[in-house]
């Protein structure tokens, strides 16, 4: 989708600090960190939310928590994380397209 913003990103029309790519996602470095570690999985195709998931883009999705796995590892804090996907507006998520947030790197108590 031309207008939306991971899109965008994820075809390097707009850069950002990514920690791990390959040709089905991409993991960056969040603008607003919430967490001293604080990245996006994105995947490169437009999938606007995990209630969207298809039955044939379920690789997809498992392969964004591989490369949760992976970044996590490069960022230092392979075994201790909190991975969030808001669903819908309602649930406070601002970019409609699928994607999922690893924080890590301070002890994490909260549910968001």
């Amino acid at each position: 989708m031309a207008d939306c913003i991971f899109c965008q990103i994820g075809s390097g029309k707009i850069p950002a600090e990514v920690v791990f790519q390959d040709e089905t996602v991409m993991v960056f470095k969040d603008i607003h960190p919430k967490a001293p570690v604080h990245v996006l999985i994105i995947p490169k195709k437009h999938i606007s939310s995990a209630a969207d998931v298809t039955k044939e883009e379920l690789p997809i999705f498992a392969h964004m928590l591989e490369a949760a796995n992976i970044a996590a590892k490069k960022e230092d804090i392979p075994s201790a994380y909190k991975l969030v996907i808001n669903t819908g507006a309602s649930a406070g998520q601002v970019v409609m397209h699928l994607h999922m947030h690893l924080l890590g790197g301070k002890k994490i108590t909260s549910i968001v």
